[in-house]
């Protein structure tokens, strides 16, 4: 099977400009590419994965990727799926989190002469002059058509900035800079970017009188039509040190039944004659197919020791087996306990299990909490500092475990 086909196989592609050409291309290794990420955070995230992904297929079936960091457009924000303004980062900000990503991608593609380039927009973006834009790319842009964007259409409820509005302007910028200077053929992104990767063909098209071609990923949704990669406590990241391997491991081990052949498919890279036969299991091995999900993308991300460790873990944990030096540890100070404990509505709150005290009161009401295996039902339950110097293991639900220990 042809990487193209593979991709539509897996459900990886929603959009694409020109099949025939987009399909010969990265078939026959001609693909020059590229992917924006945009450095609002420090660390990349399950957003992201999809992307990774794809640029690690496609590197390997000979296509040449070229990920672009936002130092530029980081300073807009892009406004699509926002019903607000992103904060305004500082320079530095920007830069800290422009650094930060190169490692984690090179978990997933090679750079290096003739393999994967690293670019930064902010080279060409910030000198600028904003004239000459309006001239030679504002020209081009037809406000009427930018207000159909779906990226806008959701901001307008609430006010649209003209800082925003310049987003679409500089991402087709983007996309004819980098096939001028690096001969970049084809670009690739969400689903939701659709709109601003049409106007960089399109720029591209009047500017130059050259084809480029534009493809978007499939969103990773669950079966209720919400993003994944979210939990209560926020995204799920890739950086270790914000969502540590076993919780990583946690998220897709507890993904929903009915999510997970589609994880399969779209995310690992088991090859889909396997996955075929996965789907035809019986349910009753249903939890096998999450090992195995939870095991391969911790794997990609994090290296198999650490996928080991945490399924390791996450097994002993059902069967009261086993060590937990492993798990995540939440450390609490003295200084947060008051006559040598602490009150388990507020360890819950101080740790970020729950987002609030009436939150966490629900949990221990619904039966949500458990310590060392036994359900909490006293809401004015004390956690001592003895308790703490001997450690145990608090469990959220089925999907969050923590060692709680004193500092």
């Amino acid at each position: 099977m042809e990487i193209y086909d593979e991709l539509v196989a897996r459900g990886l592609i929603a959009q694409v400009t020109d099949e025939p050409q987009i399909r010969e291309l990265i078939n026959k290794g001609g693909a020059k590419f590229y992917i924006g990420f945009d450095p609002t955070a420090d660390s990349l995230h399950v957003g992201h994965f999809m992307a990774l992904c794809l640029m690690k297929r496609l590197q390997q079936a000979g296509n040449r990727p070229v990920a672009l960091v936002g130092g530029g457009t980081g300073y807009i924000g892009d406004p699509s799926g926002r019903t607000d303004l992103r904060r305004m980062m500082t320079p530095e900000e920007i830069q800290h989190n422009c650094d930060c990503f190169k490692k984690q991608m090179s978990r997933f593609i090679e750079f290096g002469e003739d393999k994967a380039q690293l670019v930064n927009n902010a080279d060409w973006l910030l000198d600028l002059n904003y004239v000459d834009v309006l001239r030679e790319v504002g020209v081009h842009f037809s406000v009427n058509n930018m207000l159909r964007a779906e990226a806008y259409k959701q901001r307008m409820a609430r006010g649209l900035s003209f800082l925003e509005f310049n987003y679409m302007i500089m991402q087709a910028y983007d996309f004819y800079h980098l096939h001028q200077a690096y001969g970049v053929n084809m670009q690739f992104g969400g689903n939701d970017q659709w709109s601003n990767m049409l106007a960089g063909t399109e720029l591209i098209r009047k500017k130059t009188g050259d084809d480029a071609y534009a493809m978007t990923i499939t969103l990773l949704l669950n079966s209720e039509g919400k993003k994944m990669g979210k939990t209560g406590k926020g995204a799920v990241w890739l950086d270790p040190n914000k969502t540590s391997p076993f919780e990583f491991y946690q998220y897709w081990r507890n993904i929903d039944d009915a999510d997970v052949m589609k994880c399969l498919r779209m995310l690992t890279f088991i090859p889909l004659d396997e996955i075929d036969e996965m789907g035809k299991w019986d349910d009753s091995r249903i939890n096998e197919k999450k090992e195995i999900l939870a095991h391969e993308l911790t794997t990609l991300v994090h290296g198999e020791e650490e996928a080991n460790k945490a399924q390791k873990v996450s097994r002993n944990l059902f069967t009261g087996a086993g060590s937990d030096s492993d798990m995540p540890k939440v450390e609490i100070s003295n200084d947060q306990l008051e006559d040598d404990q602490i009150g388990v509505v507020d360890l819950l709150t101080v740790s970020e299990i729950a987002k609030s005290k009436s939150e966490a009161r629900r949990l221990i009401n619904q039966n949500g909490i458990s310590i060392d295996g036994s359900k909490v039902t006293d809401q004015n339950m004390q956690i001592t500092k003895a308790m703490l110097e001997k450690g145990f293991v608090l469990k959220k639900g089925k999907k969050v475990f923590k060692k709680f220990v004193l500092a």
